[in-house]
């Protein structure tokens, strides 16, 4: 996945895979997996769903709302062109599949994913959070002439993150191949 309208798609047809949902509760879980400060837009989710109906990996349904109102909501279903597209997404692993805006929606699929790929991602994550924390760590031991103090506490902070999401992975990675 190399955009965010890929990521979207993907995350898209992960929940729809699951059960059929209309755009409000689509919204509200995308926003679980995405997190609640990548807020995503009724302007952005609807386009995309309009997209994905367009290339047949959904389809929709007008479903009455119930008790007394006469107005009815739009619920997407996943089709089999979009189930398949799904089972390829979930057994593509690429360098983007460790990024920062890629692998929390793979995470969030990982149960569908093969346990290979799953430790491929893993791994790769890994590697490109150890080469993160090396260029911050370096970055933090040179002079820091020059250097506002709030930058370089933000650099030390990017560091203690890196290195505490670099332990879980490596839980992580431990505890896949045991299961493997």
């Amino acid at each position: 996945m190399r955009s965010r309208a890929e990521s979207l798609e993907f995350a898209l047809l992960g929940l729809l895979v699951q059960n059929p949902l209309h755009g409000y509760e689509l919204r509200k879980r995308l926003t679980s997996i995405f997190g609640p400060f990548r807020a995503l837009s009724f302007s952005v989710l609807y386009p995309q769903l309009r997209r994905m109906l367009e290339a047949g990996l959904i389809s929709q349904a007008e479903v009455p709302k119930g008790g007394r109102s006469k107005r009815v909501r739009i619920v997407y279903s996943i089709t089999e062109k979009g189930r398949a597209k799904f089972a390829s997404l979930t057994e593509s692993v690429s360098p983007q599949s460790w990024d920062d805006d890629n692998f929390e929606v793979h995470v969030a699929f990982f149960s569908p994913t093969s346990s290979r790929n799953r430790l491929r991602i893993l791994e790769g994550r890994h590697r490109r959070l150890k080469e993160k924390a090396e260029i911050l760590r370096a970055d933090l031991e040179r002079s820091a002439v020059g250097l506002d103090k709030y930058l370089i506490e933000w650099r030390r902070h990017s560091l203690e993150t890196a290195e505490r999401e670099i332990a879980w992975l490596e839980e992580m990675i431990t505890s896949e191949r045991k299961s493997s």
